[in-house]
């Protein structure tokens, strides 16, 4: 996938599909949105608003309140590339994402995806 082709991409599409995979595996909608807005610092009104305005990739991380500092703490291979050697940062972003859905699906300890 071309990095134009994330920055575009609509989070409120995406978004049901991260709600489906986790909840195929037996976690909850909460816990997605809990390492979301962890990653991101929206609260739960920051997220829904960004849901309803139908923003795409870029808006959603370069309107986040705050990145986590832990965020880099994040580490491993999504669709074939290491999540920490990503160059572009709004493209390591959307990756940090899919790990930390990728870990809620496959039933890691919260504390653990959550860095603390």
């Amino acid at each position: 996938m071309s990095n134009e082709r994330i920055y575009k991409m609509i989070f409120a599409d995406v978004y049901p599909h991260y709600i489906n995979k986790v909840e195929r595996k037996g976690r909850t909608k909460a816990e997605l949105d809990n390492v979301i807005t962890w990653l991101t610092g929206y609260d739960e009104a920051g997220l829904r608003s960004q849901i309803e305005n139908a923003v795409n990739f870029q808006t959603f991380f370069d309107e986040a309140p705050q990145i986590n500092p832990n965020a880099s703490l994040i580490k491993g291979v999504i669709c074939g590339i290491r999540v920490e050697d990503i160059d572009d940062p709004l493209v390591q972003k959307a990756r940090w994402l899919d790990k930390l859905v990728d870990e809620v699906a496959k039933g890691k300890a919260m504390e653990k995806i959550l860095r603390s």
